[in-house]
């Protein structure tokens, strides 16, 4: 493991391949700074989806489509380092128990805020409901905006790339993944 004397020192060399003197006034405390953001930025490494979807309540028999949408996070391109944000939506039909809606959102967390691709952003999502929840269906859809296509290379500024992973009954049944996009697209509050 690095430490992080060592990864200030790492931050201070990347300055130095950019700037001519990488210790001037501007850029004397970057490299704090940088470690700083990045213990935030990829927290997701020290969170567990255990911990946050294993706290389940008594569903008191409710089978129906539980969907949070538009749920924003901010995600770091393993390939580029670039930042790529949007929205995600999570929806599952439980059997016995349900999860707090927070928990949704702090699932997307735990996989936006790692080093990624927004396939296994998407991937994970579902696969972690699928192992904590145990619903009759899950489904997870992304839509992001990636920096890496709008910064650099093909410098596409509004494409937006969608993924969705459906397992149980939104993969089987062509009525609930209806039934599920229905309620993505209804208006907002």
């Amino acid at each position: 493991m690095v430490t992080r004397t060592e990864a200030e020192k790492a931050v201070l060399t990347l300055l130095g391949y950019l700037e001519k003197n990488p210790k001037r006034e501007g850029l004397l405390k970057t490299p704090q700074r940088v470690i700083d953001s990045w213990s935030e930025i990829f927290g997701g490494y020290e969170m567990d989806a255990g911990e946050l979807l294993d706290s389940t309540f008594n569903g008191e028999g409710y089978d129906g489509i539980v969907l949070l949408r538009d749920i924003e996070f901010h995600s770091t391109c393993e390939h580029h380092l670039q930042p790529f944000t949007g929205r995600a939506h999570i929806g599952y039909i439980p059997v016995e128990r349900i999860v707090g809606i927070s928990k949704l959102a702090r699932i997307v967390d735990l996989h936006a805020r790692r080093l990624q691709n927004q396939e296994r952003i998407t991937k994970g999502i579902a696969d972690d409901l699928e192992k904590h929840l145990s619903p009759l269906g899950a489904a997870v859809i992304i839509e992001a905006s990636h920096g890496c296509m709008r910064c650099r290379g093909v410098k596409k500024q509004n494409s937006i790339m969608t993924t969705s992973a459906m397992r149980g009954v939104f993969f089987e049944r062509p009525e609930a993944r209806q039934e599920l996009m229905q309620l993505i697209q209804s208006r907002p509050l």
